[in-house]
């Protein structure tokens, strides 16, 4: 799928990144039933609540990875870990087949997953985009509580995310919401279907969801 452009890969991006090596990470662990329901009970909820995921993270995670970031790692954990049946078989599918992973520029947000969302008349435009003018309104805090449900309607609706695109974005969130924001607004909007009226209401599918910079994640807590 399509993305907002982006400059030039640079020799680091084209290296394994910290974000897909936690990603890869997770999925092995929630190979384990009783390892994913641990990881499960982080969902929406801030690191100091997040206790049956602190034997599996902590030692992932160094000590100078500032607080937003750690709070993303556990919870793109957690989103990991609620995937439905679905989604969970598409992406053991997807890793079998060993299909090469884009550059970093090329691969989908939040924004494009919304559009794709759209385009199979999962949700409406008007949702879609409401959702997208809202988060760049949000902090993080906000928009930590609102991914669970909106992850998990755009999932079991065959759209698939970037776990790892995602956990960069929400790294650094309180601290670049306009130019992250911006990029997915950007990415709906090449992405999303313009010629659709928007008229769903035929579609039981179709309805409103509940409500790059590569800079190094590691850095002083604040």
């Amino acid at each position: 799928m399509p993305a907002s452009p982006m400059p030039p890969a640079t020799a680091k991006s084209e290296q394994t990144r910290h974000s897909d090596t936690f990603v890869a990470y997770v999925l092995s662990l929630c190979e384990n039933k009783r390892v994913q329901s641990d990881l499960r009970t982080g969902l929406g909820q801030p690191v100091e609540r997040c206790n049956h995921l602190h034997r599996y993270l902590v030692r992932r995670l160094p000590e100078a990875l500032h607080r937003d970031a750690r709070r993303a790692h556990y919870a793109v954990a957690a989103l990991i870990a609620a995937r439905p049946r679905p989604a969970r078989d598409a992406d053991a599918e997807r890793a079998g087949n060993g299909d090469p992973v884009p550059q970093w520029h090329l691969r989908p947000n939040l924004g494009t997953g919304l559009a794709a969302a759209v385009n199979a008349r999962i949700i409406k435009p008007g949702s879609a985009e409401g959702d997208l003018h809202l988060f760049s309104r949000q902090s993080s805090d906000a928009l930590h509580g609102r991914l669970p449900a909106l992850t998990r309607h755009l999932l079991t609706g065959g759209i698939t995310l970037d776990w790892a695109v995602l956990l960069e974005d929400l790294s650094w969130w309180n601290r670049s919401r306009e130019r992250i924001a911006t990029r997915w607004l950007e990415s709906y909007f090449r992405t999303a279907d313009p010629s659709g009226d928007g008229d769903d209401a035929d579609n039981p599918n179709s309805i409103t969801p509940p409500t790059d910079d590569t800079t190094d994640l590691y850095e002083e807590n604040n």
